[in-house]
Formats: C-alpha cells, sequence, structure tokens
C-alpha cells in the first residue's frame, strides 16, 4: 500500500517525496509497525501499569508525528496526539517541566516492583513475538533487509475483534471504576469538612460526566464489530441515540480502504477568454505543477481542496457541489 500512498493520496508534503523512494521493504514494514501500534497498541491504554501506558502514548505519538511529516491531514492527526496526552500523569510531564529529583534504586527490589517488570517484560515479549508470528517477518541476510509479509487471513482478524471486543469493554469499565474510587479516596484525604465537602462535589460532576461519556461512547466503539455492538446492553443505545445529535462521541476513520493503486486521478480545471487558448486553473494547495513542490498547509485545512481529491475518485453525480463550483467560476465570483 505504501508504495502508492505517498504519491496518490489528497494533500502531500514535501516530505512524502522522499518518503516514496524509500526501499519496498521498508515501506512493508512501515505497514507492519502502523498495525502494530493501531491494533495492539491501544490495548495498553488501559494497563494498570504506567510504564506500559507511556509506551503506548510514545507509540502513537510517534506514528502521528511520522503521518504529519508525509502528508497534510490538517488538524485530525493533532487531535489524536491531544487525545494521548490522557495516558500520562503528573510525574512524567514533571520530568519535561525540569530535572528530575534524584532515584535510589533499592535492592533488592520489593515483589510487587519484580512482578511488574516482569508484566513489562513479558508484554514487550508478546508484542514482539507476535509482530514475528503475524506478519512473518524474516531477516535476509544475502539481501540485508528485513522482509515482512501478513501472515493471518481476513476472518481470522475479524474472529479476534469478535473476541476482544466486548472484554475491552469491559476492561474500559474496570479501569475507570478504579480511577473513581482512587479520586474518591483522595476526596476523603483532605483536611477540613468544607474543603472534602467541596472535593466530592467536583468528584461527584466529573464522575458523572466520565461515567456518561464512557457508557455512550461504547456504541461507535463496537462498530468494528456489530456482533459485539448488537450484544450492548438495550440502555447503551438508548442513552446514545439520545444524545448523539450532540456528536459529544462518534467513530471516526479517514481511510478505511486503499485508493490510488490504479494511478492518481485527477479533475482538471481549464479557463479562457477567447475560447481558442484554454489555461489549466493551479489550486491553492492540491498537486497541479509537477516543477513545484507540494506545500505544508497543516494544520489548515483547504476544503476545497481536499473534496476535489475524492471528485476524482467517482462520477460527478457523487459530488453535488462540483457543478455548483463551475458555474460559480462561470459566472465569475471570486470568492
Amino acid at each position: 500500500a505504501l508504495t502508492y500512498h505517498y504519491e496518490t493520496q489528497c494533500l502531500p508534503t514535501p516530505g512524502a517525496w522522499f518518503a516514496h523512494q524509500l526501499p519496498v521493504w521498508l515501506h512493508k514494514l512501515s505497514v507492519v509497525g502502523t498495525f502494530v501500534i493501531e491494533i495492539a497498541g491501544p490495548l495498553l491504554f488501559f494497563a494498570p501499569l504506567r510504564r506500559l501506558r507511556l509506551f503506548s502514548f510514545y507509540c502513537q505519538v510517534l506514528l502521528q508525528l511520522l503521518i504529519i511529516l508525509t502528508g497534510n491531514y490538517n488538524f485530525f492527526n493533532l487531535l489524536t496526539i491531544v487525545l494521548a496526552f490522557s495516558l500520562l500523569d503528573e510525574q512524567h510531564v514533571g520530568y519535561w517541566l525540569g530535572p528530575p529529583p534524584p532515584c535510589v534504586a533499592a535492592w533488592p527490589p520489593s515483589l510487587s516492583r519484580f512482578l511488574c517488570s516482569l508484566l513489562e517484560l513479558c508484554t514487550y515479549s508478546c508484542f514482539l513475538l507476535g509482530t514475528v508470528r503475524f506478519f512473518g517477518l524474516e531477516i535476509q541476510w544475502d539481501k540485508q533487509q528485513l522482509d515482512s509479509k501478513v501472515a493471518f487471513t481476513y476472518h481470522e482478524f475479524t474472529r479476534w475483534l469478535g473476541t476482544v471486543t466486548l472484554p475491552l469493554v469491559g476492561l474500559a469499565f474496570l479501569s475507570l471504576s478504579a480511577e473513581i474510587l482512587s479520586a474518591l479516596y483522595r476526596c476523603f484525604c483532605i483536611r477540613g469538612c468544607g474543603w472534602k465537602l467541596l472535593a466530592t462535589v467536583q468528584w461527584a460532576i466529573f464522575k458523572a460526566v466520565g461515567v456518561t461519556s464512557r457508557v455512550v461512547c461504547q456504541v461507535p466503539f463496537t462498530y468494528i464489530d456489530y456482533e459485539s455492538n448488537g450484544k450492548l446492553w438495550p440502555g447503551i443505545h438508548r442513552m446514545f441515540n439520545a444524545v448523539e445529535r450532540f456528536q459529544m462521541v462518534n467513530s471516526y476513520g479517514l481511510f478505511r480502504r486503499m485508493t490510488g493503486v490504479g494511478g492518481r486521478p485527477e479533475v482538471v480545471l481549464e479557463g479562457s477568454y477567447d475560447r481558442q487558448s484554454w489555461t489549466e486553473i493551479e489550486f491553492m494547495y492540491k498537486p497541479g505543477n509537477i516543477s513545484v513542490a507540494p506545500p505544508v498547509v497543516a494544520p489548515h485545512q483547504p476544503r476545497l481542496d481536499w473534496q476535489m481529491w475524492f471528485a476524482a475518485l467517482a462520477p460527478h453525480t457523487s459530488s453535488p457541489w462540483f457543478t455548483s463550483f463551475v458555474h460559480r467560476l462561470l459566472q465569475g465570483k471570486k470568492d
């Protein structure tokens, strides 16, 4: 897919040209990394160990930064990074803002610390072994490259989705419940009845918001497996339908299918003053003149240039706005 993606995406960046020149085996390895980060990585969002959550945070941010460098997807990647910041805690952010406090490692380590380290090691080992197993990683010493391939079928993947979707819903509720109880305990530890009451009121408000958003977001989350979506408690669907118009939660996937494998279709607009000589109308952001480097426009969303890419993928009937656009051009409407 990546051998086509960089030159056929909506609004490429100058970095996309360099990424397009990478060898095929590295493109394939990039797809493997994307699959691991976007499919297996989010499972660590709810991990009980903070270092596993930090690991998933940096994986997500790395992927989003690489996408920003190789494609103009306006604010989508920045939104993902902002959401990923919820995986951090005050202690880790403190490392960014100032020198870390001196840390003296205790020896021998306590049993809980040893078990946590063992769990981390097992998790990283599962990630590595799973990647090798499901993507057929193999070092080719003669060519000095790392070969990879998808070693599972579509049906195996959908069966796996059906197996893990509902348990993930339960894991999310357990994680949220632990945070709620921990926050309530901290409220009771505050000195003074007035401050305790104020903290408890704040806790109740945030708890209500958190639980409500967590409940209703299970509906769009389980869209990835419709059987799991049908098994949700009907009350959750009723709550989602009641607030759906406010767009509090949603399911958004930018590109669910690969396009441009057969080339990059383009809609070319030309104008003429004398109806004899015609000149192509250059857009501000979308690729046109191949002698000009593509611009960097993110996080701006050039709506017209963005939609022109989609207009080229289907008949004009699927883009009714295009007829109005040409009509306004013929009328000479500057805006």
